[in-house]
């Protein structure tokens, strides 16, 4: 791989966003525990209580435009599901697909 192609993977996600809005079902809840999942704020939780809610496919709580600039607003309380996605892994290959962006590979 060129230098120049060469993506610094440790900032690649707030310039993305790809996995935030790649389903409806992909922010679900899994092995969270009470105490983890009374920490998300309510107004962000589906109403099956099953995961984030979203607005179309793009979770609620992704702030920023897909592709360009993106934060989560509740990163450091994230499910699970959000945490495992992991620059250049299949997922995050996967989302980027959806939108056009460039598939990035991990180290």
């Amino acid at each position: 791989m060129e230098e120049s192609s060469l993506i610094d993977l440790s900032s690649c996600c707030q310039g993305c966003g790809a996995c935030c809005g790649y389903s409806a079902n992909w922010p679900r809840f899994s092995i969270e525990s009470d105490e983890e999942l009374a920490a998300i704020p309510e107004t962000l939780v589906n109403e099956r209580q099953s995961g984030m809610r979203c607005e179309g496919d793009r979770c609620s709580a992704l702030d920023g435009e897909i592709g360009k600039s993106t934060a989560c607003g509740i990163y450091q309380v994230r499910p699970e599901v959000c945490r495992t996605c992991m620059p250049g892994d299949a997922e995050c290959a996967m989302a980027r697909r959806k939108f056009g962006l460039p598939v990035i590979e991990a180290a």
